[in-house]
């Protein structure tokens, strides 16, 4: 049976620990690509194009967007972000996993576009770890922690929209639950039409030739 790739949207509260477990899913499983995203920002020392970021200039970006060729964009500082759709559709078609991990408004444009796509929201057992988790980073001042956990109170309100929940308590237990998440999901009939068509298709054959 031909597997075609899942298209997943990871998002979760700053500091809920969702780029980690995207990189530990990644490390132990070669069925997954990660999406690189598309920017106008300038490359910053280390990064190379193709890897971290495909590097645009504001001019190709904007011709991206006119022939509709991103999944979801947006706008942050002067700066564009977005996916761009052909390197998704072309890795989905490789049979690979493609996560993209982005807010809930870019993720719920997705969904728009592509309404198979799964959508799973990492969180913290409680607020107070969240917190922890924050500070324990040492890269944020108590400011910035502050307006982290405000955006986190605004982003509660758009959980329901996601397909699963998923706690991330301990890190292993957290990634292999995901793993087996989006392994079930290729199990649906929904995403099955075509192989359910194919066995419907030779039974008919088999009670022609009775």
């Amino acid at each position: 049976m031909d597997r075609k790739g899942i298209l997943i949207v990871v998002s979760g509260f700053s500091g809920s620990g969702k780029g980690t477990i995207m990189k530990k899913l990644l490390e132990e499983h070669d069925n997954y690509a990660l999406s690189i995203s598309a920017t106008t920002r300038q490359p910053r020392e280390g990064e190379m194009d193709g890897r971290e970021y495909f590097f645009k200039t504001r001019e190709d970006f904007e011709k991206m967007i006119a022939q509709d060729g991103l999944i979801e964009y947006a706008e942050y500082v002067n700066n564009y972000y977005g996916t761009p759709k052909a390197y998704v559709e072309q890795k989905l078609l490789e049979g690979k996993d493609v996560i993209l991990e982005i807010e809930i408004q870019g993720a719920l444009k997705v969904k728009e576009k592509f309404p198979q796509t799964l959508l799973l929201f990492i969180t913290p057992p409680d607020m107070e770890t969240l917190r922890k988790r924050l500070i324990g980073r040492g890269t944020e001042t108590l400011e910035v922690v502050e307006s982290r956990m405000r955006r986190a109170a605004e982003e509660a309100e758009g959980i329901e929209e996601y397909d699963y929940l998923v706690v991330n308590d301990t890190l292993d237990e957290c990634t292999e639950e995901v793993h087996r998440i989006i392994q079930s999901e290729h199990s649906r009939t929904a995403r099955n039409a075509q192989f359910i068509e194919r066995i419907r298709k030779e039974l008919k054959e088999n009670r022609k030739g009775e």
